[in-house]
């Protein structure tokens, strides 16, 4: 039996195989080593301060950077893996909520509500449904033409977003926003508190004073008691 075919296909499929092989290894070997550094960053912190979904950015001194393969908004028993109920003061998540269905928005908002301190907060940003420039839109929507909307399920406002959170059983404070007649709405916050990139200061498309891109921006917080 001639198995020259065989092999020829063997050596040409040899060296993909290798490679994804690798890559496997490789993401698992960083999966590992990142949890170990998160449950070592957790203990010895004296306020737990997390980033979810921070795409690989440096994360701010005093905060701890989470990646969705160890930490999964919607995988209760990651978190439990690291943390204690209501042992978090807060937690970041710049451009994560619009990438859940509604219904995926509201059970991640719940894991995170039975972590947080009584008095910790969820500081979201997400694109603005009410944003009056209809370019902004068109790259922000669900299937838009910006980066990463290909894989964006929903295009929230205010309104809809802080009756999702409500939902979960938190209190809202409006940080940036725009209403239903596109009139933008802002107040003093403190990047310390959880920076905010896609913003109206920090968004250097606006530099030249329009604002040309913004989020939705709030705190969500845990009420005492809850």
């Amino acid at each position: 039996m001639n198995d020259r075919p065989v092999r020829r296909l063997v050596v040409r499929l040899l060296p993909a195989f290798v490679v994804r092989f690798q890559r496997g290894v490789r993401a698992r070997l960083r999966r590992h080593f990142d949890s170990r550094r998160l449950r070592r960053e957790a203990r010895a912190a004296r306020s737990i301060r997390l980033i979810v979904g921070n795409g690989g950015l440096a994360a701010a001194p005093g905060w701890i950077p989470t990646d969705i393969e160890y930490l999964n908004l919607l995988r209760p028993d990651d978190w439990a893996r690291y943390f204690a109920p209501a042992s978090v003061a807060a937690i970041l998540a710049e451009h994560v909520w619009e990438h859940l269905t509604p219904a995926d928005g509201l059970t991640a908002a719940q894991v995170c509500h039975r972590y947080l301190q009584p008095g910790g907060y969820l500081r979201v940003a997400v694109p603005d449904g009410f944003h009056p420039d209809p370019a902004y839109i068109e790259s922000v929507k669900i299937g838009g033409t910006g980066a990463g909307a290909d894989d964006h399920k929903v295009l929230y406002t205010h309104e809809t977003l802080s009756r999702l959170l409500i939902e979960a059983g938190f209190a809202i404070e409006l940080l940036e926003y725009f209403d239903r007649d596109g009139v933008f709405h802002a107040t003093d916050w403190n990047p310390a508190d959880g920076m905010v990139h896609r913003s109206r200061r920090f968004d250097e498309r606006n530099r030249d004073g329009q604002l040309h891109y913004t989020s939705l921006l709030l705190d969500a917080r845990k009420k005492a008691g809850a």
